[in-house]
């Protein structure tokens, strides 16, 4: 029901926020239990549903969220029938953690960590000793990387426990700072096509009597933020993957399982003035900010000194039917971003946090003329976002 015309309207209460399910059931969460379950020390079984086995694969598809899998049983059939094999056969999916993009994840994936201990809390995010926004995902601009996430990787520990380790990815990204901060540790082996990966993945695993190996595929993200999830290209890139997995699931070695996730989901949002709100061109959410961080479904806003309470107020009075909007402390209390908060973390969370309830973004045409044309987007806290699947195929 619509609010009448003399009464103000009515933010949403922080409570109604979805938490990610750190330490028994996001992507913090999964390679700690399995490396436990391959007796690698420091490590306990956080997702209680798992059962170990002496081989360990996870095929990570960026950008393929649990509510698109399950929409798409025509293009995704394999996929489509693991799904009550998801997080142990209670036919349930993990938490992607918050904000729910790839830098972020992808951290959490490989450290075992909480964005607020590995210190990725976003797309983009302020560097607190030089006030410039530091892009997480293409690392700009360059910051020294055990710096930015000093904790070792599980990859790394798992390897020099004598577990047989390595990533199968496209080489592109055997050298960024991402891969060495966030899934460095053994083999590193670059494969450009798909179905290359899928092979040597399958052959890495077999190469051990207890391994680890991970293997990622990029294109069903891109095809979703150009396109979106409702296009032919999507789909086309969906019933290719699908393809991908089933070819790996059937070379499975003995004692092996298989573990198929993603880094988030996705949602497509319609290019109209009422579902892209544009930061560049809003005088009232411009006013006493420095910087625009994150992205358009999970903001970090970073007032001028003096400023963030009136922040705050503004953009909840402006935005706060439509998103979740916190002050820093108000997130961190709620959980968003993990249970602790590593003091050199504290400070590149924006001193207001807006993340999405509706089916909208905030964009920034002039300073964000790529991101802002994307037709598919993610980083909130809805379930479309925030759930990934962890389907299981054992040999």
């Amino acid at each position: 029901m619509a609010q009448p015309a003399w009464q103000d309207p009515v933010p949403l209460s922080l409570d109604t926020a979805p938490v990610p399910e750190y330490g028994s059931g996001s992507l913090a969460d999964l390679l700690p239990t399995l490396v436990a379950g391959q007796e690698v020390p420091g490590f306990t079984a956080a997702i209680p549903e798992l059962t170990p086995a002496d081989r360990n694969c996870v095929f990570l598809i960026d950008g393929l969220g649990w509510e698109q899998i399950i929409a798409h049983p025509d293009e995704a059939p394999f996929l489509h029938s693991l799904l009550p094999t998801s997080r142990g056969g209670t036919g349930r999916p993990l938490t992607a953690g918050f904000p729910s993009t790839t830098a972020t994840s992808l951290a959490s994936v490989g450290t075992g960590l909480p964005p607020g201990e590995h210190g990725l809390p976003g797309y983009t995010a302020r560097n607190p000793e030089t006030g410039e926004l530091m892009n997480q995902l293409r690392w700009r601009p360059w910051t020294a990387p055990k710096v930015w996430q000093p904790y070792p990787t599980v990859f790394q520990l798992a390897d020099a426990a004598g577990v047989h380790t390595a990533q199968v990815s496209a080489p592109t990204f055997e050298q960024t700072p991402l891969t060495k901060v966030a899934l460095s540790g053994g083999s590193f082996l670059g494969r450009l096509s798909g179905e290359d990966r899928m092979d040597v993945a399958a052959q890495r695993l077999a190469a051990g009597d207890r391994s680890l190996v991970y293997t990622y595929y990029s294109e069903v993200d891109g095809k979703g933020h150009r396109f979106g999830t409702d296009s032919d290209a999507w789909r086309g890139q969906l019933m290719y993957v699908d393809g991908l997995a089933r070819r790996l699931a059937e070379q499975l070695p003995p004692r092996s399982a298989l573990y198929i996730t993603a880094d988030h989901g996705m949602i497509d949002i319609p290019f109209d003035e009422q579902s892209r709100i544009d930061f560049d061109e809003d005088w009232e959410l411009r006013a006493g900010v420095a910087l625009l961080g994150g992205e358009g479904r999970a903001r970090h806003v970073y007032a001028v000194p003096g400023a963030q309470a009136d922040v705050l107020t503004v953009w909840r009075e402006v935005l706060g039917e439509q998103f979740w909007v916190a002050s820093r402390d108000e997130a961190i209390a709620a959980g968003w971003f993990g249970p602790t908060i590593d003091e050199r973390v504290y400070g590149r969370i924006g001193d207001v946090v807006a993340a999405a309830h509706d089916d909208v973004i905030i964009t920034a045409s002039v300073n964000e003329p790529h991101e802002s044309a994307m037709v598919g987007v993610h980083g909130s806290l809805t379930p479309v976002e925030q759930f990934v699947p962890l389907l299981e195929v054992r040999s």
